[in-house]
């Protein structure tokens, strides 16, 4: 029993270490406050219909009408049915957001360092160094909690894996199976497949060192038991990444229909998101050094120098006769931040010491090891360079299976964030360790030190020659406002300069540490004491100049963001089902609206193809025969005074409306031309593709004739016609082929896109009840698989053991 006791402990200490870290940091959450997140602020607009659904009905809607015109919640936010990975994943995030996240980094790291056989208080501040690198800090403070939830599993994934190479065949069967689950579940497939680069990289190594070895066959059994455990995962998660799947085929990640582009060219064909906005967030290639020096770039657009040269510029301009409201606006409007990306949260950084001992890894780690992560580490850097390395990046783009469907390719360097950290502490385990000689090991630290610590020096002695510390933003400004250029490239020369040194100075103090280690003159544990007091001491400051406690709120505020305006309330006492545009916001962006109202626009990475291609050609424009179309009632746009007003459009078709010709059209291109001119009161347009030899494209105008929604439910529309002559009604939602079925009186009825995104179909004459219903084949089809990948991943396990065990008595 003590043995046990014993051999506990370390978890017990590392889990405990982790929940005080995690919530220090984020110690406002002990006060009930919640981190202001803006992402997941708009996401709470975005998925207010769907939260409310189900409250009201205790079920799934699978459908909002709130964003985009309506689209399915897969995308939003979806409870799908024995989900019994979440409820694991809920288990391990038992902490309050975003310390549940924090304590997620720090545990997965700390599981895969356990297998690699690091000490366990060498992985403790592995695990605190590796959660606590800036980027991962940052995505918690604006919102990507998803991509963080994604990225904090995949330490434990590669634990796994590491365990199956291992030989320990059984033991990492499980944990490779669970901790896939528990990564697809994450629902952050780029971050999954940015994994998948990284898992390839150590199988081609791996496989180099087995035939080196004579080790084939381990090699394949090893390769089956994973594909074994992968298939089950995804198993498990089948009905979410078949409804993301199918979703995705009708989403701006698809291919599209269109030939042309809006002003009439011919299109680049792709089969994914386009280049340019594939490359937009493409990381600058002396950018790179941000990894090791913070504000090699300036930080961010928010930086300031206090008491800098451009604060006594602007001060000074002031004096001299500037506005001061001007003076307030030009330093509102100039970065810190000189480097190509339209936007920086903050710098990623991985930390001096890190990155210091990651070349000090290059000498002592173990090749199969090294080489994986090294290589590993230069794919992930220069692929984050993307349209800065052309070559290779469009290399990707054409050829890679998947990789045309992800932007912002500087997020590939979580692989570096990963790997960096990884080799820097297996580094430090091989310097403490006695299976090198101490020669080599102080001429490791000799070349680490010249190399690493010869960089920084050369930075911040001679770095600000070797940049100019401009933008094409700066220029412009200089043109209105001489002596504004200089005022701002001294303050990011500041900046440069103060953190190459502050590099510096972690560099030389930890090169220290080391030789009196080496020296005999410390021990082991003084040596980790110093490491960690060293590496989050640098860490910290820098993940708190971009994430502190400023950035949470109460909570109230958090759960419930926006409040309705006097305009959203006058909107609010029309009890009927109607649309709302926003042209006060970036419609395409604006979760806000969805929060009170069913906006023509919305939130989304992943918006439906079709719609943003509506938006793109006719509602930019201000179509206002497509707004009508919409059942677009409501227009909130800025007055003379710059302040908001809104305007109510009397002439929105409504829910529904009965048109006498419909125009045949062959081709995507003609469809969204045709609602140029089309009246769409009174005509709609209809692909070919839905026409049969007996469709009527002609229907007798009949006064008489009404058609209005009588019963509304996210996922269930109930109309009531009455005509006396048959008739062709056009409904103001979205067509979604793969779940809507349309039912008149009971009966099942085809129905058809027109309109480009609208629903339309024949309407027999009389009185009739027409019902539109999501009832999505999907979800059933994918719990089918889930069940029995549930099943499967619990009886293999058993099996194995038994016939294990039974194998041992024989």
């Amino acid at each position: 029993m003590k043995f046990s006791i014993n051999k506990i402990t370390p978890y017990i200490i590392a889990i405990a270490t982790f929940v005080f870290v995690s919530l220090a940091y984020f110690s406002p959450v002990l006060q009930g406050k919640k981190i202001q997140q803006s992402d997941i602020t708009q996401f709470i607009g975005s998925s207010k219909e769907i939260v409310d659904f189900r409250k009201e009905h205790n079920e799934e809607p699978y459908w909002t009408n709130t964003s985009f015109g309506g689209m399915p919640s897969y995308a939003v936010s979806t409870y799908y049915p024995n989900d019994f990975i979440k409820k694991i994943d809920k288990l391990l995030r038992f902490l309050p957001r975003p310390a549940d996240y924090l304590f997620l980094y720090f545990f997965g790291f700390f599981i895969l360092l356990t297998v690699l056989k690091v000490d366990w208080k060498l992985a403790i501040v592995g695990s605190l160094g590796f959660g606590l690198s800036t980027y991962l800090i940052i995505i918690l403070g604006v919102g990507h909690n998803a991509k963080a939830h994604a990225i904090a599993y995949m330490p434990l994934v590669l634990a796994g894996i590491l365990l199956v190479f291992q030989q320990k065949y059984l033991v990492g069967f499980i944990v490779t199976s669970l901790a896939m689950s528990l990564e697809i579940s994450a629902s952050h497939i780029q971050m999954t497949y940015y994994l998948l680069f990284l898992v390839l990289i150590f199988g081609v190594f791996q496989l180099i060192e087995s035939f080196k070895n004579k080790e084939i066959p381990h090699f394949v059994k090893s390769i089956g038991v994973l594909l074994i455990a992968v298939i089950l995962a995804v198993g498990t998660n089948a009905t979410s990444l078949l409804a993301t799947k199918e979703y995705s085929e009708q989403s701006t990640r698809s291919k599209s229909e269109l030939t042309i582009n809006v002003d009439g060219s011919e299109k680049t064909p792709t089969t994914g998101l386009a280049r340019d906005y594939i490359t937009e967030y493409s990381y600058g290639k002396a950018e790179t050094f941000n990894l090791f020096i913070p504000r090699f770039m300036g930080g961010t657009r928010h930086e300031i120098v206090e008491n800098g040269e451009l604060q006594d510029f602007l001060q000074e301009a002031v004096n001299k006769g500037l506005n001061p409201q001007d003076a307030n606006y030009l330093a509102q409007i100039s970065s810190m931040y000189w480097g190509e990306q339209p936007i920086v949260a903050a710098p990623a950084y991985i930390g001096a010491l890190f990155i210091f001992l990651f070349v000090i890894g290059l000498f002592l780690v173990e090749r199969k090891l090294r080489n994986w992560l090294l290589a590993a580490t230069i794919f992930s850097i220069l692929l984050s360079w993307g349209k800065n390395f052309s070559f290779l990046t469009d290399l990707f783009i054409d050829y890679v299976p998947l990789y045309n469907k992800f932007r912002a390719v500087s997020s590939i360097q979580v692989i570096a964030e990963l790997a960096v950290p990884l080799l820097g502490i297996l580094g430090l385990k091989a310097l403490a360790s006695s299976e090198k000689s101490k020669e080599i090991k102080i001429h490791a630290l000799k070349w680490s030190t010249i190399i690493v610590g010869g960089l920084a020096l050369l930075f911040t002695i001679g770095g600000t020659g070797f940049f100019t510390f401009e933008t094409a933003m700066d220029l412009q400004i200089e043109e209105q406002i001489a002596g504004f250029l200089d005022a701002i490239v001294s303050d990011r020369k500041t900046l440069f300069v103060n953190d190459s040194l502050r590099s510096l100075i972690f560099v030389a103090l930890f090169s220290g540490t080391i030789w009196l280690f080496l020296k005999d003159k410390i021990n082991n544990n003084i040596l980790v004491i110093v490491f960690a007091f060293l590496l989050l001491f640098d860490l910290v400051n820098v993940d708190k100049r971009y994430v502190n406690d400023e950035y949470f709120i109460s909570a109230r505020k958090v759960d419930k963001p926006f409040v309705a305006s006097e305009i959203d309330k006058e909107i609010l006492k029309d009890n009927g089902i109607y649309r709302v545009a926003d042209f006060t916001k970036n419609i395409m962006a604006d979760g806000a609206t969805s929060y009170f109202h069913k906006s023509i626009g919305g939130y989304h990475a992943a918006k439906p193809r079709r719609y943003q291609e509506l938006y793109d050609f006719h509602i930019a424009k201000n179509n206002i025969e497509v707004l009508n179309m919409l059942n677009t009632k409501y227009l909130i746009f800025e007055d003379g005074s710059r302040r908001e007003a809104v305007q109510l459009n009397p002439e929105a078709n409504g829910n529904a409306w009965f048109i006498s010709t419909l125009r045949i059209v062959t081709t995507a291109n003609d469809e969204i031309k045709a609602l140029d001119s089309l009246k769409t009161k009174n005509e709609a347009v209809i692909n070919s593709k839905f026409v049969s030899n007996d469709f009527s494209t002609n229907f007798s105008k009949d006064s008489t004739a009404s058609i209005q929604l009588k019963a509304y439910k996210a996922n269930e529309l109930i109309y009531e016609s009455n005509s006396q002559t048959n008739q062709f009604a056009v409904f103001s939602e979205m067509y979604y082929k793969n779940g809507w079925n349309a039912y008149v009186d009971g009966e099942l009825t085809p129905h058809y896109q027109v309109n480009y995104v609208l629903r339309g179909m024949e309407i027999p004459k009389g009185k009739h009840t027409i019902e539109f219903k999501f009832e999505p084949t999907v979800i059933d089809r994918g719990n089918t698989i889930t069940l029995i990948s549930y099943l499967l991943l619990l009886l293999i396990p058993v099996g194995w053991f038994f016939v294990k065990k039974r194998k041992s008595n024989v």
